[in-house]
């Protein structure tokens, strides 16, 4: 019995199946042919034949793309899916082009999603309009999705949505939809008053910049700040220093022998830059010597503070280790080694690479007159000096300030001149002293031919 009955459950599902699917013609309405082309309920799911298909993979790309960024694709979605829509799309040239490059931006940043939904939404009117129903005589005004509204106008050829030419009306056409290619973004006046709130400068709201607070070392509490100036106060600089050039606002005044003005704070540049040394690593050395060996950084400061500019050729405390006492225990020793590091130019690494690239060797004036320093292109570096003597620029712009420039170097540089007299000279006393013979007077001359005359001259050692 049991058998029978699950033997017989086959035939049964056959035929209800088959029923259930004679009954569904007689389900379907009339007009089922469009079905296909349209979304079947209103979830947002829709089929290959979609407006919106063919709008993301049209020539229309710059829009699709905007539309992804918006994150509208399910919104788009859920209104094709209700009802008939017509797209205006600009071109791609007016979304690439002719947008302006901050408004662009604008629409970009993350916060500005709201701007940018609005701006894609305001392209879209929830009903079919083709170009046989385009108003002819009055504008029309039709709503948007951004809640909007848009007007329609023109005849014939020439059809406005606002102040946009139609450039290619009909170009996508879908059962669902219609595509009108439009010569510019439109732009709803919210997006743009929003755009316009976050240029001014009047919408942001700044905070002033307070330095850190400072606690007193004694009281061990915070420093009361100086209170605000009256009005009518004398400023806290003085009027010279206010209008004095800088830098960036003019070029240097040509320097004059006792001038008197010192349009630069040349002191405090140098010691700016001697500071930095020491903060850098490596050059104590040679801030010692430029501080309290010598008289050279205040020299420096009159320099720069005249309207000069220096290069500084900084070598490093391995080089200074190398220096022996003679060299250094001469009077003014230390002063000379110095100034043949001192160029009066203005000297970054990537001008001087530049130079020795194109002209392959440059000779740079010193303040060490008249010796000037050699500077070539060397293992896509700077080398000075040559020989044994050179040096590679292998710490680059280690303090630039637009007066002062301070270029890091492995060895300490001295003048070919002295090197090759330090080599020369012995080798030079020899042969001079060589070359002299004792002069002998024209009386011992003329006995010396008469005993030659003889063949006496071999007895006397004076004559030979």
């Amino acid at each position: 019995m049991d058998s029978q009955v699950y033997g017989g459950s086959p035939t049964i599902l056959f035929f209800v199946l088959l029923f259930s699917v004679a009954g569904i013609p007689s389900a379907l309405p009339e007009n089922s042919v469009y079905r296909p082309t349209l979304p079947s309920n209103g979830s947002g799911q829709i089929n290959s034949n979609s407006i919106l298909v063919a709008l993301l993979d049209s020539h229309y790309t710059e829009l699709a793309e905007l539309v992804e960024k918006a994150l509208l694709l399910q919104t788009l979605e859920d209104a094709v899916g209700r009802h008939n829509v017509t797209i205006f799309a600009p071109r791609n040239e007016a979304l690439e082009r002719d947008l302006e490059p901050e408004f662009k931006r604008f629409l970009l940043e993350p916060r500005n999603l709201k701007s940018l939904q609005t701006l894609i939404l305001f392209h879209v009117i929830p009903s079919r309009i083709g170009s046989d129903s385009w108003p002819t005589f009055e504008s029309a005004r039709h709503r948007t999705l951004s809640a909007d509204h848009v007007h329609l106008s023109g005849g014939g050829a020439a059809k406005l949505v606002d102040l946009a030419a139609v450039v290619h009306p009909d170009a996508v056409v879908r059962p669902d939809g219609v595509i009108h290619g439009i010569e510019r973004l439109l732009v709803p006046r919210s997006v743009q008053e929003d755009f316009n709130r976050r240029r001014s400068l009047a919408s942001i709201s700044a905070v002033l910049p307070v330095g850190a607070p400072e606690v007193d070392p004694r009281t061990h509490r915070l420093k009361k700040l100086a209170p605000p100036a009256p009005a009518g106060s004398p400023p806290a600089l003085p009027i010279y220093d206010a209008i004095a050039p800088g830098p960036a606002l003019a070029p240097a005044p040509a320097p004059g022998p006792g001038s008197g003005k010192h349009w630069f704070d040349g002191e405090s540049q140098v010691k700016d830059f001697i500071q930095t040394l020491l903060l850098y690593g490596g050059y104590n050395e040679l801030a010692d010597i430029l501080v309290n060996l010598t008289s050279l950084a205040t020299e420096m400061g009159r320099l720069v503070s005249e309207g000069y500019v220096l290069t500084v050729l900084a070598p490093n405390d391995e080089a200074m280790a190398k220096l022996t006492a003679d060299q250094l225990s001469e009077p003014g020793a230390p002063e000379q080694i110095v100034y043949y590091h001192l160029i009066p130019e203005y000297q970054t690494e990537e001008s001087m690479y530049n130079a020795v690239r194109r002209f392959g060797k440059v000779r740079y004036d010193t303040l060490r007159l008249p010796h000037k320093v050699v500077a070539r292109e060397a293992d896509g570096s700077v080398k000075f000096g040559q020989g044994q003597g050179s040096a590679y620029l292998f710490d680059p712009d280690i303090y630039t300030d637009g007066r002062i420039s301070v270029q890091g170097i492995d060895a300490v540089l001295f003048p070919p001149e002295e090197e090759t007299h330090a080599a020369v000279a012995p080798a030079a006393v020899r042969s001079n002293v060589k070359a002299a013979k004792p002069r002998r007077g024209k009386l011992l001359e003329l006995g010396c031919k008469m005993l030659g005359a003889l063949g006496q001259l071999a007895r006397f050692t004076t004559c030979q």
